[in-house]
């Protein structure tokens, strides 16, 4: 059996597009830019925000300069309204407490910044012992970067072999990769099953309970 379940947060535990959507048009139209229509970031996401809004922002105004403008108005709108909308998908809170009961270890591994990962942590799962929960960090690689998952591995403790890495995305899938860890795509996140079959990925879940059947 697995001994660690490192999970993706955005896409994976919480479907949290419509509160960065909505912080990422507040700052775009602030700044008198367009802003896009919810869908649209599904694509947008995944690589932590500063490449978020390197990809909503216009053509050729794609700058370094205004991805911090765009950060400066996002981040204290976002820390007031990342829980508007943002939910547990379907089955979530429940896979978390059988996990935990069975006595594994659960942890978090997002490339959303660290304040947001651990609030929202906090507010949507407060039973759950996470044994890390790590954000974007200053001075750390996102992923696919594998010193995320490293960071947890020596925190918990556990070989590569115990660990299975659960995430919706190819960043998610290559991070696993990166890592040497046993690979779990779900296709209830952001992006397309189709994304994650080109990783190769150990398993592939449509619904969270197969999760259970992954870690044996």
């Amino acid at each position: 059996m697995k001994k660690l379940v490192i999970f993706d947060l955005d896409g994976t535990l919480l479907n949290t597009i419509a509160d960065l959507a909505q912080s990422t048009n507040h700052a775009l139209s602030v700044l008198g830019y367009p802003t896009h229509e919810e869908s649209a970031y599904n694509f947008m996401v995944g690589n932590g925000i500063n490449k978020l809004f390197e990809r909503a922002l216009p053509e050729g105004e794609k700058s370094e300069e205004n991805v911090l403008r765009v950060r400066k108005e996002f981040i204290p709108y976002y820390d007031a309204h990342n829980a508007d909308k943002s939910r547990p998908y379907p089955g979530i809170p429940e896979l978390l407490e059988q996990l935990q009961s069975l006595g594994l270890q659960i942890a978090v591994a997002s490339n959303k910044y660290q304040a947001a990962t651990q609030k929202l942590i906090a507010h949507y799962f407060p039973k759950i012992n996470f044994v890390a929960v790590f954000g974007q960090r200053e001075g750390v690689n996102v992923k696919p970067d594998p010193t995320i998952v490293d960071n947890i591995l020596s925190i918990a403790k556990t070989d590569r072999k115990d660990v299975l890495y659960v995430g919706d995305s190819g960043v998610d899938m290559q991070t696993a990769i990166n890592a040497g860890v046993t690979s779990c795509g779900v296709t209830w996140g952001f992006r397309p099953r189709t994304e994650l079959e080109e990783f190769h990925p150990d398993y592939i879940a449509d619904k969270a309970e197969e999760i259970l059947k992954r870690i044996n």
